[in-house]
């Protein structure tokens, strides 16, 4: 393999110096070859201060080196010793005892304990009568659930009724009395404003044998149109027939919506133009 200069690894070329051998191994007479043919140089962009000028401009001053100034701190506040060790609380002078909150002082070892005190009372009697006199500990409820016997406690179960004895317990609570009132009081002003428009004769109240001749009317209708849709043909092929049929289910439901609404309410008004 032939060396190769610097140009010759940057370029991938022979060297400077094995061209010129070689140019001169080919010609004696050509003594002054210039290097700068043979030796390509880097490019360099006329815009290349621009381009660094505007990637400058527009760099945030923090985005990768930090802040551009530096607050230096003062030499008078250096780091001292101990500084920024968390500080204990300061020391409180200590409270004496009162006499009464005092403990008795131990006895002293010339001091010698009371003999010969006795007592009259008699435990035995004292005791069996407390034992006949005092009342019998109720057994805890308990319920087994498991065929092993394990035992749980019955009033926290849910099991017992407690919901019972309770003071309130049958009555009816005071939002709903409040709420049947609030509901009377709308139905007693909206029965004086219907009242008042019957005077003024702006509207009428539909009598019984008027709303069953509507009903039995409507009923009617729908009879009619019922008859006439389970007389088409089952396929609808052609335009005609998907009109009729979406006309006529459109009619039925629409008669039946009104049998409904008048079959739920048994007064009616109708508005006078």
């Amino acid at each position: 393999m032939k060396q190769t200069g610097f140009c010759g690894r940057i370029l991938g070329r022979p060297s400077c110096g094995s061209a010129l051998k070689k140019a001169e191994d080919e010609d004696d007479d050509d003594d002054d070859i210039c290097t700068s043919k043979l030796c390509v140089q880097k490019h360099t962009s006329k815009f290349r201060e621009t381009v660094k000028e505007e990637t400058q401009r527009h760099k945030a001053p923090n985005k990768t080196m930090g802040p551009v100034k530096v607050d230096v701190p003062s030499p008078e506040k250096f780091l001292q010793k101990h500084s920024k060790e968390p500080k204990l609380a300061d020391k409180k002078p200590l409270k004496k005892l009162c006499d009464d909150q005092k403990k008795p002082r131990l006895p002293l070892r010339t001091d010698h304990p009371v003999m010969g005190i006795q007592t009259k009372k008699n435990f035995i009697k004292t005791n069996a009568a407390e034992t006949i006199m005092s009342v019998p500990k109720k057994p805890q409820p308990n319920y087994v659930d498991t065929r092993r016997g394990d035992k749980q406690l019955l009033d926290t179960s849910g099991l017992v009724p407690k919901f019972t004895k309770k003071k309130d317990y049958g009555q009816t609570p005071e939002y709903l009395i409040k709420r049947n009132e609030e509901v009377q009081r709308a139905q007693e002003e909206y029965d004086a404003y219907i009242k008042e428009r019957i005077q003024q004769g702006s509207m009428k109240q539909l009598s019984d044998e008027e709303r069953d001749a509507v009903l039995q009317g409507l009923k009617k209708n729908w009879g009619e149109l019922h008859h006439q849709y389970q007389g088409i043909s089952v396929v609808t092929d052609t335009t005609p027939k998907k009109y009729r049929k979406e006309r006529l289910e459109t009619e039925m439901k629409q008669l039946e919506k009104d049998i409904d609404m008048i079959e739920r309410h048994k007064t009616i008004y109708i508005a006078n133009k």
